[in-house]
């Protein structure tokens, strides 16, 4: 248990993370789809506006003393397939996929971390999580319908960022028995944007309208309010209180997309996304108890 654990607060600043990440969502697909605007630039501006308004916050924790690491490289890799998975659902987002269908496929982001851990951290995965796994991505091909006329390969990408972003996340797991949680958050905020930057030159365009230049700072700030509240998140409550409030994420960002775009979802994606958090949620659990139980014995 953390010292402290206030889960009326923990639960607040998770929703208002989901919150914030459902109008990002509705934001960058609105200049992409109805603005034309490359979704490289949209994700390198927006990135860049989101580390500018989290300055303040950065230099609070203690720049020059996070910074200190034997792992740099690695701390770039890192970042590179955070990068790869934020362009790849910028991606998607441009198609445009509907979102109610990408953010659910984008919920498939831990059973990837699952296989990963299992293949490349070599730690002990068990029967029960591979099943929870396994049915997971059942829950996904229901959302996706590959055997259906209205299947698309951009469908795909989602769960590409998805991949990454749980690539990602396993880099983390590894470097964290090197660095503080303070250095990941470090790294990451300064190395998106000189990667964003680099995808966004071969298309990139310079906006040229007022209300472009609005809403790209709209989405800069909720992405930085995003960040900061999942930080605050798990700084007020314990993280296995808090984790699964990050599942109102998908009626957060189906509500979005009806209101913005006028898509509402097929009674699949309820089903599919029933068994994903189920999957999810178990796997989550499991992992909770194992840490617990690695307390309780060390």
């Amino acid at each position: 248990m953390s010292h402290k654990h206030n889960p009326i607060q923990g639960a607040s600043w998770m929703l208002t993370a989901g919150l914030a990440f459902a109008l990002v969502n509705s934001l960058a697909q609105y200049l992409s789809v109805k603005l034309h605007l490359p979704s490289t630039t949209v994700g390198f501006i927006q990135y860049f506006i989101a580390l500018i308004a989290m300055l303040p916050w950065l230099k609070n924790l203690g720049l020059r003393h996070a910074l200190r690491t034997e792992h740099f490289k690695q701390h770039c890799f890192r970042v590179f397939l955070s990068v790869i998975g934020i362009q790849l659902w910028l991606w998607a987002l441009a198609y445009p996929v509907p979102i109610w269908q990408g953010i659910a496929l984008l919920m498939t982001s831990p059973l990837f971390a699952t296989i990963g851990s299992g293949l490349f951290l070599k730690e002990k995965v068990g029967t029960a999580r591979w099943v929870a796994t396994l049915a997971g991505f059942i829950g996904a091909m229901i959302i996706l319908e590959p055997w259906g006329d209205s299947f698309n390969w951009a469908s795909l990408l989602p769960i590409g960022a998805a991949f990454f972003w749980a690539s990602y996340s396993l880099m983390v797991k590894k470097l964290s028995v090197y660095d503080s949680p303070t250095t990941m958050v470090v790294y990451l905020l300064i190395l998106i944007t000189p990667f964003n930057l680099f995808l966004a030159l071969p298309t990139f365009t310079v906006p040229d309208q007022n209300m472009t230049w609005i809403l790209l700072a709209a989405a800069g700030l909720l992405t930085a309010l995003a960040q900061w509240a999942i930080a605050k998140s798990y700084a007020a409550a314990d993280a296995s209180f808090v984790q699964p409030f990050d599942h109102a994420k998908l009626p957060l960002n189906v509500l979005a997309g009806w209101v913005v775009f006028g898509w509402a979802p097929p009674g699949r994606l309820w089903l599919g996304a029933a068994i994903i958090v189920a999957s999810v949620a178990f796997i989550t659990h499991w992992e909770n108890r194992k840490k617990v139980t690695k307390l309780l014995n060390g």
